[in-house]
C-alpha cells in the first residue's frame, strides 16, 4: 500500500484542515444531521452598504513559472516533483494556470465579475529565493505590476504573505518546526512592507496554519511530507509566532490597511452523547488551538496529548517551545480575522472525525451551510469583537454536471451567502466574502482533478471560460443581495 493510499481519507479530509483521523464510514450519521429550523426569506437578503465581495487564489496554485526570473524552489516544487504518489494525477504546479504571464487577463476577469477585492498570495521564494538574504527584484516587480493592475481596475488587494510555499532551503534547515523559520518570516515581511507598505490593502499573514502543520508535518499528505505529530505541534507554534511578529512589523512600518491571520475553522458535533469530551478535544485541535492564542493570548489545555481526539504530541515538549513573551507576541492586536469555511464534521467515541452531512466532490468537504452561521455566532459569543472576512468559501465542480453549467456551485454559494446575511442580521461583524476560487487551479495533493474556479481553465491551452456561477455571482455583487432560489 502506498503512503497516499494509507493516508486515504485522513489526508483528503485534512486537505482543508479537517483531519484528526480518517473519515469513518461512507454515509452521514443521520442522528446528528438535524435541520436548523431556519429558512431563508422569500425576498432577497440584502447586505450592508460597503460589504466586500471578492474572489481568491494563491500563488503556487495559479502562477506557474516555477523557476522563472530568479524564483527559488519551494517545498511544493520539491514535493510535486518527487513522485511517490504525492499528487493524485502525478502533476505539478510548474505551469498551473500560468497566471505569471496571463495576470492581466485574469485581472480583466475580476473587473468583469465586478468584485470589490481580490485575495491573492505572494510567493516567498519568488521574492526571497532562499528564504533569507538577497531579494529577487524581478519577483517584487511582478507583484508591483499585479498591484498596479488592480489599482487601475479599482479592485482592493487582499495580500496573503504566505500560502504554504515555504522556500526549500528553509525546510532543509528545519522548516516550520524550527523557531528560526518564524524569524526568517518576519524578515521577509519586512521586505514586503518596505516594498508595498504604502498600498492600502487587507494584509493576511499566513493562510491556514492548521492545514500546513497537520497535512505537512503530521499526515505527510502535503509538502513537505513529514509524519511526526511533535513536528506538527512545533509548526503550529512557530507559524503563530511568525504571525505575531509580522503584526508587530506591520505596526512598526506604519503600513496602510489592516492585518490579520487566515484560519480555517471547522464546527464539530458529537455523534454520540458519550462523545462529549472527545468532541471538546477535537474542537481544540481544529479551532481553539489557533483562535485562543491569537485572540486571547493563551493555548487551550486539551489540544495536545494522548486522549481520544487530541493531537498526539508530547504536551511538555510543546510547552517548552513557548518562550516567555511568545503568547503576547502572538496576541498582538489585529485589524480583522480571516475565516476559511468549508463545512463541518462529526466526532465519534474514538475522537475520529466522521461524516454527518453529504460531501462535495472533495470528500473532506461536508456541505452544511448553517454551520457557517453557527461558526460566526460562536466567534461573536466567545471572542472579543474583531471585524471578520470570509476569506475562502467554495466547492469543486460536481462531476455529474458539465463543467461550465455548474448549478451545484450556485446552490452552494447561495446557501452560504444566505447564512452570512443571517449572521450579519444577528450582529456578527462580518464585512466581506471571498469565493474560492477565481479560476481553476492546481489543487495541492489533488492536482488538477478538482476544479474550484468560477472560471474554467483548459490546462492544455490555458484558455479561460467563465462558468454559469460567474454570471450568477456577478449579479449578486451588482445587487449586493442574494435572492432565494
Amino acid at each position: 500500500m502506498t503512503r497516499r493510499q494509507l493516508l486515504g481519507a485522513a489526508g483528503a479530509l485534512a486537505a482543508s484542515g479537517f483531519g484528526v483521523g480518517a473519515l469513518a464510514g461512507c454515509t452521514p450519521t443521520q442522528a446528528t444531521a438535524t435541520h436548523t429550523g431556519w429558512a431563508p426569506p422569500a425576498a432577497p437578503m440584502k447586505f450592508p452598504k460597503g460589504y466586500v465581495w471578492g474572489a481568491a487564489t494563491s500563488a503556487y496554485q495559479i502562477e506557474g513559472a516555477w523557476n522563472a526570473d530568479g524564483k527559488g524552489p519551494s517545498i511544493w516544487d520539491t514535493f510535486s516533483h518527487a513522485g511517490e504518489g504525492h499528487i493524485a494525477d502525478g502533476s505539478t504546479g510548474d505551469v498551473a494556470a500560468d497566471h505569471y504571464h496571463l495576470w492581466s487577463h485574469d485581472l480583466d476577469l475580476l473587473k468583469r465579475l465586478g468584485v470589490g477585492a481580490y485575495r491573492f498570495s505572494l510567493s516567498w521564494p519568488r521574492i526571497q529565493p532562499t528564504g533569507s538574504g538577497a531579494v529577487n527584484q524581478k519577483g517584487l516587480d511582478f507583484y508591483k505590476r499585479l498591484l498596479d493592475g488592480l489599482g487601475e481596475r479599482g479592485i482592493r488587494p487582499a495580500i496573503t504573505l504566505f500560502h504554504w510555499d515555504l522556500p526549500q532551503p528553509l525546510q532543509d534547515a528545519g522548516g516550520w518546526p524550527s523557531r528560526d523559520t518564524a524569524n526568517r518570516f518576519a524578515d521577509y515581511a519586512d521586505i514586503v512592507f518596505g516594498a508595498f507598505g504604502d498600498i492600502d490593502a487587507e494584509w493576511l499573514t499566513l493562510n491556514e496554519p492548521k492545514t500546513l502543520a497537520y497535512n505537512g508535518y503530521w499526515y505527510g499528505s502535503h509538502a513537505p511530507g513529514i509524519m511526526d505529530p511533535n513536528a506538527a505541534a512545533a509548526a503550529v507554534h512557530h507559524q503563530l509566532l511568525a504571525h505575531g511578529l509580522t503584526v508587530q512589523a506591520f505596526t512598526a512600518h506604519g503600513v496602510k490597511g489592516r492585518i490579520g491571520p487566515v484560519l480555517n475553522l471547522t464546527p464539530v458535533k458529537p455523534t454520540d452523547a458519550a462523545a462529549k469530551e472527545q468532541t471538546k478535544n477535537v474542537d481544540a485541535v481544529q479551532n481553539t488551538l489557533f483562535l485562543d492564542p491569537v485572540l486571547k493570548g493563551v493555548y487551550p489545555t486539551n489540544a495536545i496529548g494522548t486522549a481520544n481526539g487530541q493531537l498526539p504530541a508530547d504536551p511538555d515538549r510543546f510547552a517548552a517551545l513557548v518562550k516567555d513573551g511568545d503568547l503576547k507576541i502572538i496576541a498582538s492586536p489585529i485589524g480583522m480575522l480571516g475565516v476559511n469555511y468549508y463545512g463541518v464534521a462529526g466526532v465519534d467515541l474514538n475522537g475520529t472525525m466522521v461524516k454527518i452531512h453529504k460531501t462535495s466532490t472533495a470528500d473532506w468537504e461536508q456541505i452544511w451551510a448553517p454551520g457557517l452561521y453557527e461558526l460566526l455566532m460562536r466567534l461573536k459569543k466567545d471572542y472579543k469583537k474583531v471585524p471578520i472576512l470570509i476569506t475562502e468559501n467554495g466547492v469543486p465542480d460536481d462531476l455529474m454536471q458539465n463543467g461550465l453549467k455548474d448549478t451545484a456551485r450556485i446552490d452552494y454559494l447561495r446557501s452560504h451567502f444566505q447564512q452570512a446575511a443571517r449572521a450579519i442580521e444577528a450582529g456578527v461583524p462580518l464585512q466581506g466574502h471571498y469565493v474560492w476560487a477565481l479560476i481553476d487551479n492546481f489543487e495541492w495533493a489533488e492536482g488538477y482533478t478538482e476544479r474550484f474556479g468560477l472560471v474554467n481553465v483548459n490546462f492544455d491551452t490555458l484558455k479561460r471560460t467563465p462558468k454559469k456561477s460567474f454570471g450568477w455571482y456577478a449579479d449578486v455583487i451588482e445587487k449586493n443581495a442574494v435572492a432565494p432560489k
